[in-house]
């Protein structure tokens, strides 16, 4: 007896203005075309008036991405939607950069490699040579980019080159400490993550931990962003904290924070490339 293939799943991304019937004409679709719906999860935004919905759903009968999304086009100009159709096998394409500071690296290295973060490494980029042997131990193309004020917009548009030639979907700034222009930003929006201490404003500059430990906080985090021309102000994915005592070194506080800033880039580079992270604003509805 032939064994019949598992159904293909889908996941579909939708935001826009709210009204009645977005969820009817969703789900109705999905039923006319043979599709299961296997989890769906929505939000209505009163501020903004904007509708966001992620719906999980397999597909009975084969049928292409194309298919599918020439088929919802009506529905999607109809409600003035910008949405998305993606198969859940299809893997993100991400570079990483790093500078000096290597544990955001290693972290997403290794939980990339072991399956906990469903994305495909492209590259890593670098302003240093400091972790080339660390990424090419995992089998992942190094490129060192030295940045100064004279070869900044040169290194950018390498860059720019290097996520057009290997289909980048997603850059991740694993504590890269290079300031990206505003073309590069508008280039790359909603596109770039970013990883910093929660400190901000309050403890800007060099050693934020040692600042922090001077003034005696109790809590600190770290908070991963999309990137945008306003530094360390795009809209917010994913936070973690860790609470201290006043016994805790400076030093502790560094290795401390080396820890939520692992945390919350990894759960934030999961859930985008999940597709869990639509952008409304400044802020982002997450389906986490």
């Amino acid at each position: 007896m032939e064994e019949q293939s598992a159904p293909v799943q889908y996941v579909l991304t939708l935001s826009c203005p709210d009204k009645q019937g977005i969820v009817h004409a969703v789900s109705s679709y999905l039923f006319m075309t043979g599709c299961n719906i296997i989890d769906s999860q929505q939000f209505g935004d009163g501020d903004s008036g904007l509708f966001f919905m992620r719906v999980h759903f397999a597909a009975e009968q084969p049928v292409s991405p194309e298919k599918l999304r020439a088929s919802f086009a009506a529905i999607g100009a109809s409600f003035r939607m910008d949405w998305q159709i993606h198969p859940t096998a299809e893997r993100m394409r991400v570079v990483l950069m790093v500078s000096k500071f290597g544990h955001c690296l290693n972290d997403l290295l290794f939980r990339t490699r072991i399956g906990a973060l469903p994305v495909e490494i492209a590259a890593v980029v670098s302003n240093h040579t400091d972790f080339r042997e660390l990424t090419e131990s995992y089998g992942i193309p190094f490129h060192h980019l030295p940045v100064t004020k004279e070869t900044k917009a040169e290194a950018e548009q390498q860059l720019l080159d290097l996520v057009a030639d290997q289909r980048v979907d997603l850059v991740v700034l694993a504590r890269y400490m290079q300031v990206l222009s505003d073309r590069l930003c508008k280039e790359l929006s909603g596109r770039v993550i970013n990883i910093h201490h929660s400190f901000l404003p309050s403890f800007k500059g060099a050693k934020p931990y040692h600042q922090a430990h001077a003034r005696g906080v109790k809590l600190i985090g770290a908070t991963a962003h999309y990137v945008t021309a306003d530094l360390d102000e795009g809209p917010i994915i994913e936070q973690e904290v860790a609470r201290v005592t006043h016994d805790v070194t400076p030093d502790q506080l560094v290795a401390l924070g080396r820890d939520v800033e692992c945390q919350a880039l990894a759960r934030a580079v999961k859930w985008h490339s999940e597709r869990r992270v639509l952008l409304n604003g400044a802020r982002t509805v997450v389906f986490a």
